[in-house]
């Protein structure tokens, strides 16, 4: 057996270089590293000789720069992801939200946090976390509970087993999700004599799983025993690249579709049979199908509360679900009717065996009823002298938008409101972390679907909220020339918050700037910021303003970010559904107490 000498760290960042997808690239486009001492002289020395095949991108904040790589990975649909390295301590710990935010969206990373000593020679060494009952305990175990892979590099030649295991999983589509390689720092500079053909080319292929017949006869039953079913688009149709065989489905059979966030853009907003969102931030069109389906069809999807309005909406006495989905575990839920299987395959089967069997279409006067109200909210203000609303800039940026706009967001006000009314019509052209609405994943977020799909038009959306949590990354975009347009709302605090605060009965509290218990009033100048990173940057008046800078921002060369003042009140009146945030049995305000009384009334809808 020939062998090669190599320390730990020039054998891990080798065998990165030579795992390839099924399109002949390396499944890892690159490794995200911010450098500290438990991981630049060994992998930051690995990384270096490698830096022609495997790029190095340095990032402003570890958790941000897992972000990045996280929307790479679902903007290509989970066909290539990144590695981020971070130091070990507050480095490490600083990638344990985007680790939770990987495992709920199901997408891959590869986390390499640096560990301490496996030999604890210089125990305890800078930034250990010293457990005083367990010597095997470091700040890394923390990614335990959020990975979907994790192990601990204390010797090279685990890396034997370890690398292998962790492609698996970020392959797996049922097992998708993070990976976290504790590596000891000491070890990444060990050599060891790996064998060559350890590093030779490997294909790693995305299995399509098809159906079991026992379930895939039970599924059958279901659709042939149904009169009104819908179809629950998830994110899994675009993960399974399933968005033309559903397109056919619901044509062949007439079978309405309805889009959660992570589905959004699976079917045009054009076509007839997309009936819009659903759920809490749905539209009334979905809403008024799902409420009387007989047959609840999810495709790729984990039925998170805010796609079943906290299991309230699907109100038929005798509705079925059928889960459509590659992991068992979602297609179990709710006592569903599962079918364990890739999604484009499963449709396809069906599809093949219901033949020309149709139901009949909802009305679609529901469709142009929602569109219709979505268009009047989101239209330009004809006050001028009042601060616009979230919807009328959504309007705003949909009007500036093109065919291969990508729009995304993460949290705050706007989630819910794109969510309504913003016109997807190409696949992916909508990009929503709504699994774990992480505030600051926007910046970064952008930074890295902009990356994934150079030649596609990036506007982020985010609230003054979220850029103050982390907007470090717009000086990233500026330094590596990735174009992207943010569009900062700044309504003065947690508008989003502050409306749900008031609706549960609370008084305004802690949220909007002008609720807190500060001494001075708080007057931020984002553009001024923005600009002081790089970025071109400008404050607009009006939402004809914004306009007029958004079709500037389509031809600058740079990061272009454009800040407006909106009002943080107005929700859209149309729309939406019951949401299940528990309101407190004994208060002393009388607007808790009613509050209560309809939360109460609001429980005996759930199923």
């Amino acid at each position: 057996m020939k062998t090669i000498r190599l320390t730990a760290a020039q054998a891990m960042v080798r065998y990165l270089a030579n795992q390839m997808n099924e399109d002949g690239e390396t499944f890892i486009a690159g490794v995200w590293a911010i450098f500290g001492h438990g991981n630049v002289a060994g992998i930051g020395e690995a990384l270096y000789g490698v830096r022609d095949q495997l790029p190095t991108w340095r990032g402003q904040n570890e958790q941000s720069m897992a972000h990045a790589a996280i929307a790479y990975a679902k903007q290509r649909r989970r066909r290539r992801a990144m590695a981020v390295t971070s130091s070990i301590g507050p480095g490490a710990l600083n990638m344990v939200t985007a680790a939770a935010l990987a495992h709920v969206n199901r997408l891959p990373v590869l986390l390499i946090p640096g560990d301490v000593f496996a030999d604890r020679g210089p125990d305890p060494v800078l930034q250990q976390i010293e457990d005083f009952g367990d010597g095997t305990v470091s700040a890394n175990d923390c990614f335990k509970p959020v990975s979907r892979y994790f192990d601990r590099i204390m010797r090279p030649e685990q890396l034997l087993t370890a690398l292998p295991r962790a492609f698996r999983t970020m392959t797996d589509p049922a097992d998708c999700g993070p990976v976290t390689l504790a590596f000891c720092q000491d070890v990444q500079a060990e050599a060891f004599d790996f064998p060559e053909s350890f590093f030779a080319p490997k294909v790693w292929r995305i299995r399509r799983p098809e159906p079991d017949q026992a379930e895939f006869a039970a599924a059958l039953a279901a659709l042939r025993a149904a009169k009104a079913p819908v179809i629950v688009a998830g994110g899994g149709v675009h993960f399974s690249g399933a968005t033309e065989t559903l397109r056919y489905f619901a044509e062949r059979h007439r079978i309405p579709v309805v889009e959660t966030q992570a589905g959004k853009s699976a079917l045009s907003w054009e076509h007839g049979l997309n009936f819009g969102p659903v759920g809490v931030t749905g539209a009334e069109s979905a809403n008024a199908v799902s409420e009387k389906a007989d047959l609840v069809i999810g495709v790729g999807t984990r039925f998170q509360d805010f796609t079943t309005g906290s299991w309230a909406l699907f109100k038929n006495p005798d509705r079925r679900i059928l889960a459509i989905n590659v992991q068992a575990y979602d297609g179990a839920k709710h006592d569903a009717i599962p079918l364990v299987a890739d999604a484009k395959i499963a449709l396809e089967r069906l599809s093949d065996a219901l033949g020309d069997h149709a139901f009949t279409a909802p009305d679609p006067a529901l469709r142009q009823q929602w569109f219709a109200r979505a268009d009047a909210v989101t239209a330009a203000p004809q006050d001028t002298n009042s601060l616009p609303t979230d919807m009328q800039v959504i309007g705003a940026v949909q009007r500036a938008s093109r065919d291969n706009t990508v729009v995304m967001c993460a949290a705050g006000t706007m989630p819910g409101e794109l969510h309504q009314l913003w016109k997807a019509k190409l696949p992916l052209s909508y990009h929503m972390e709504y699994g774990f609405s992480c505030m600051g994943y926007e910046i970064a977020g952008g930074l890295g679907i902009k990356m994934a799909e150079p030649d596609r038009d990036v506007i982020v959306m985010v609230g003054d909220g979220s850029y103050m949590m982390m907007n470090s990354e717009l000086a990233t975009a500026v330094a590596m020339g990735v174009k992207i347009t943010v569009v900062i709302t700044d309504n003065r605090g947690y508008g989003c918050i502050n409306r749900l605060q008031m609706g549960t009965g609370g008084a305004e509290f802690n949220n909007l700037y002008a609720h807190t218990n500060q001494a001075n009033p708080v007057a931020i100048d984002f553009a001024a910021h923005a600009a002081a990173m790089g970025a071109k940057a400008s404050k607009v008046a009006s939402v004809a303003e914004l306009e007029r800078a958004l079709d500037a921002a389509r031809e600058a060369t740079e990061p272009t970010v454009i800040v407006i003042d909106t009002d943080p009140y107005p929700t859209p009146d149309a729309g939406g559904y019951w949401w299940d945030v528990a309101v407190p049995e004994v208060s002393e305000r009388a607007e808790v107490r009613d509050a209560r009384s309809r939360y109460e009334s609001a429980l005996k809808e759930r199923r």
